[in-house]
């Protein structure tokens, strides 16, 4: 293992192991107690069953079969999650032939940022993933199953009903995704034709043409954002089905793998033959898994706030301190668009997560002695399913990359460090995806423009009032100001600047989307300026360096000057614009109650 690796994952676990410890304590406490149909009174039993058919009751009751339990996120207006539709159906079948039984416990909401983003809709999101992971606490919660399958792919989702399966980290648990769309217009056009609508050079039936070119059918969008990040970071956690990230949702291999996840989830069930409950699989090696296959592809910025969130479900304490010793000591594998051309078909083609995970297990960057949903450990994750028969085999992938402009071994990296960084000074603690910038717009020293939210940002660049170098201060997108919602559509017309010869930069107490690139982007300051953070004292003309080579973030003003500064307050205005309408005054009490983004930004604890 490299020294970084184990002194990273040896802090964790100190740091940890008083709050793990009491997890731990809780996961075997409920593990002890009898099964579910043994232990509840008879009225709650004929409840939970009653809609069962007359054979499963039996099977579950008397014949004390095992009950599979599914989450599911489905529903048709995300294409991702659009083809959930078929699988309760499929794993009802599989289960039967296994002498278990199923019963699809609850559901859970899921958003589409593309459809919210820079609407109000977008001012829910981050809080949907709290809001998810209460959802599979409701639907595990009726505590009648052996073992749990969860459907979700997309940016919050897999996020919530993880963070939501850890709760119940009893359960043996196998995470089941349904696949990316095939290829359409290329993310390098889509963003060429983005930055010609926002010039006034196309009108928005050309930008409707490329977009709808873009996003067309069934799967995750195809470029390497968060909802992509999840299906690596899973399949490094052994959760998957190994190999089943980014198969294509009506691939023949894909009914085959969405089985195998039933198989998998009966055979690690208390009184299977390797009982593996998820709370006790996931440990400080295995989220350090995580945040390793994170960095080495230049994964999206979303998952310095999710992983927190989920590592705290599991009692272990992370920060972004560790995903910043973990990054400079880790080589970037992947560059997949945002980070590259290539879209994430054009990367399983040439090796995928597996090719990646090969070669960081193999080059010492990540722990293989962790269990995993499959039998044979993590290495499992390096190779590629195929179809045998009726069921699945599993085969080496080769030695050498399918297409070394998209993915490399460990020994030949696109870069000796890892995609993300941590950004310190007197602005606060921020982090920045180095991988998606080029290197001569990672130092950016220019004066601030202050702005209170995106509106106000693209009103002056319709105005012409941006002509010039300038580091653009959008504050007030916090966890606590907005829900803190991402800034994507300020992307285009920056890199327009940008693409003008312009030396510009954004810096927010917000988030961008995990397709966020090209453009040098400071962002999640914590503390938010809500919060009392330093951003705040920011002025119109103050200078700004962000340097993502030493790792700074300041304000380039006089520190006798600075420390009278007081931060600037959120007008009230603002503050209800933001409070009411489509649903924003129900995640009050979330806005009121949520932690920094460093700290995950949980409504829970």
């Amino acid at each position: 293992m490299k020294p970084a690796v184990v002194e990273v994952t040896q802090r964790i676990r100190e740091r940890s192991a008083a709050t793990r410890n009491a997890y731990l304590a809780r996961v075997q406490a409920a593990i002890d107690r009898p099964r579910g149909a043994d232990r509840m009174g008879c009225a709650n039993v004929a409840h939970a069953f009653a809609a069962l058919p007359s054979s499963d009751k039996f099977k579950v009751v008397a014949e004390k079969a095992p009950n599979i339990g599914v989450v599911t996120a489905y529903n048709d207006m995300l294409s991702a999650h659009q083809p959930y539709e078929g699988f309760p159906a499929v794993i009802r079948d599989e289960a039967r032939r296994h002498g278990a039984t199923v019963q699809v416990a609850g559901g859970v909401p899921a958003m589409c940022d593309g459809v919210t983003q820079g609407l109000p809709g977008m001012e829910l999101s981050l809080f949907s993933r709290d809001t998810i992971a209460m959802g599979t606490a409701v639907a595990l919660t009726h505590d009648v199953f052996d073992a749990a399958l969860l459907l979700g792919v997309c940016d919050k989702i897999v996020p919530g009903l993880l963070i939501g399966a850890l709760h119940f980290g009893h359960l043996p648990c196998v995470f089941v995704p349904a696949g990316p769309m095939s290829t359409g217009l290329d993310n390098t056009a889509k963003s060429k034709v983005r930055e010609q609508f926002a010039q006034g050079q196309v009108g928005r039936d050309k930008l409707l043409e490329a977009e709808s070119a873009a996003y067309h059918g069934a799967g995750t969008c195809t470029f390497y954002g968060t909802a992509n990040s999840n299906q690596m970071l899973l399949e490094a956690m052994g959760l998957h089905v190994p190999g089943s990230a980014f198969v294509h949702p009506h691939a023949e291999l894909r009914e085959a793998l969405t089985r195998e996840a039933v198989r998998m989830v009966l055979a690690i069930r208390k009184g299977g033959p390797r009982f593996t409950p998820i709370g006790q699989l996931v440990d400080e090696r295995v989220i350090v898994n995580a945040m390793q296959a994170l960095l080495a592809t230049g994964g999206s910025t979303n998952h310095l706030i999710h992983w927190v969130a989920v590592a705290r479900s599991a009692g272990i304490l992370i920060d972004w301190t560790d995903f910043a010793d973990l990054s400079k000591a880790t080589p970037l594998l992947a560059r997949v668009y945002p980070n590259g051309k290539a879209d994430v078909n054009q990367f399983q083609a040439a090796g995928g997560p597996g090719f990646v995970i090969r070669e960081l297990i193999d080059a010492g960057y990540m722990h293989a002695d962790v269990a995993s949903v499959a039998a044979g450990g993590l290495r499992e994750y390096g190779k590629l399913p195929e179809k045998q028969g009726e069921g699945l085999r599993w085969s080496a992938l080769p030695a050498a990359s399918g297409d070394d402009t998209i993915v490399r071994t460990a020994a030949e990296p696109f870069s000796p460090e890892g995609g993300l960084k941590l950004l310190t000074g007197n602005l606060g603690r921020s982090v920045i995806k180095v991988s998606a910038v080029p290197e001569d717009r990672h130092v950016v020293q220019a004066p601030a423009v202050v702005f209170d939210g995106q509106e106000e940002l693209l009103a002056a660049f319709k105005a012409g009032t941006l002509e010039r170098d300038f580091v653009a201060v959008v504050r007030f997108q916090g966890p606590r100001a907005n829900g803190m919602p991402e800034l994507h559509k300020l992307t285009p017309p920056l890199a327009v600047l940008q693409g003008k010869g312009f030396k510009v930069a954004l810096v927010t107490d917000g988030r961008m989307s995990g397709a966020s690139g090209k453009v040098p982007a400071a962002i999640h300051v914590s503390p938010e300026v809500l919060a009392g953070g330093p951003l705040g004292k920011v002025r119109d003309g103050d200078v700004i360096r962000l340097d993502a080579r030493a790792g700074t973030l300041n304000a380039l003003v006089d520190p006798g000057e600075w420390a009278l500064r007081e931060v600037a307050p959120q007008t009230a205005a603002h503050a209800q614009a933001h409070a009411f309408g489509l649903g924003r005054e129900l995640f009050g009490g979330m806005r009121r109650n949520v932690l920094s983004a460093e700290e995950g930004a949980c409504t829970w604890l």
